[in-house]
């Protein structure tokens, strides 16, 4: 396999373990833990496990309210996975692969969420007093988001790179 099979490869491979890993957290929140019953587990002064129910996308926007919304919100996400499948198999990069991964993961979870349940489960509560700099999330929704500000990150830093590169074509250091 050539090098760069292998980096498509291991985020493929990145993808089904956060699907995996995030629903598996999500049935133990469920099931063991019973959040749904419990409402709220403390564990730490700035983190709790809070059950929530996510009818829609981040931070609920574009809530599904009914049979058809919930559906046609499956299908719009499924479509943005799709993409993100296809951007990760012509991706050459390891990193960029794996980012990808952990978007294309993350967006699977959610998407099972819905289309099963009806609505994303949703538990991490991350907060300072009062002060919630996050809405309520789940594994899928940080590894979405780390995958993304890392295609960010790096897209940032190679065209500062090609902009020095560039700019410095022409020019030819003196001597002194």
């Amino acid at each position: 396999m050539t090098p760069v099979g292998r980096h498509r490869l291991a985020g493929l491979i990145a993808a089904a373990l956060v699907y995996g890993a995030d629903q598996l957290v999500k049935r133990a929140m469920i099931g063991p833990l019973r959040l749904p019953e419990l409402g709220v587990i403390d564990l730490l002064p700035v983190f709790d496990l809070r059950w929530a129910m996510n009818f829609g996308v981040s931070f609920s926007l574009l809530s599904a309210t009914s049979v058809e919304s919930r559906w046609l919100l499956v299908g719009l996400t499924g479509l943005i996975a799709a993409a993100v499948l296809v951007w990760l198999l012509r991706e050459r990069t390891r990193p960029e692969c794996l980012a990808l991964g952990l978007v294309l993961g993350g967006a699977l979870g959610n998407i099972h969420d819905r289309a099963v349940l009806g609505y994303v489960v949703d538990y991490a509560d991350l907060h300072f007093g009062e002060f919630r700099p996050f809405q309520i999330f789940n594994l899928a929704d940080a590894a979405i988001s780390i995958g993304v500000l890392i295609i960010l990150a790096r897209s940032f830093l190679s065209r500062d790179k090609r902009a020095d590169v560039d700019g410095d074509a022409g020019h030819v250091p003196s001597e002194s």
